[in-house]
């Protein structure tokens, strides 16, 4: 089956096997162009993805009015990405060497260096329910709410905990804040 045939059962169907053939046949194309202008095997496999997903769309919309051009048209979009991101990284050399200095002045201060294993020995300082709010709400990175539902405690009783248990870590710290 050629691609144009490929580029047919895309555009009205959106036939899923048509558009999986479609980027096997042209990743492998984009990713070289990629390799070429960016002698980079991040920056290709990124310039692939990015081509792949715009000719997907491009051919669902039916945008494509020529089947038979979808090589000529995903050439085009490698060549306009490329030159994107080209026109991206001269604009921000040009900015960061005008405004680099006084963005760095703006940054805060660096965070000083965490004692890890002074840290883990306070975590396990804490009772079993303080230690629960606090694993699941900072590492797993989990609501309130769901923390609450975990633990069968309202989402209020949760805050509570979780403050009174960074009271208890910074103190365990020797944080002066």
């Amino acid at each position: 089956m050629s691609d144009a045939d490929l580029v047919r059962r895309i555009a009205p169907k959106g036939d899923a096997e048509a558009e999986a053939e479609l980027c096997g046949r042209m990743g492998p194309r984009i990713r070289l162009y990629g390799l070429k202008h960016f002698r980079n095997a991040e920056a290709a496999d990124d310039l692939r993805q990015q081509v792949l997903l715009t000719m997907i769309e491009a051919l669902r919309a039916g945008k494509l009015r020529e089947a038979e051009k979808v090589a000529s048209f995903v050439l085009g979009t490698c060549r306009m990405t490329v030159l994107d991101a080209r026109r991206n990284a001269q604009r921000r050399e040009r900015l960061l060497s005008e405004f680099g200095e006084q963005t760095a002045q703006l940054l805060p201060p660096k965070m000083p260096d965490l004692d890890e294993q002074r840290l883990a020995g306070c975590v396990q300082s804490l009772n079993e329910r303080e230690r629960t709010v606090i694993i699941l709400s900072f590492y797993d990175e989990q609501s309130g709410a769901e923390v609450g539902r975990f633990l069968g405690v309202s989402e209020a009783n949760v805050r509570v905990i979780r403050h009174r248990a960074m009271q208890q870590l910074r103190g365990c710290m020797g944080a002066t804040v």
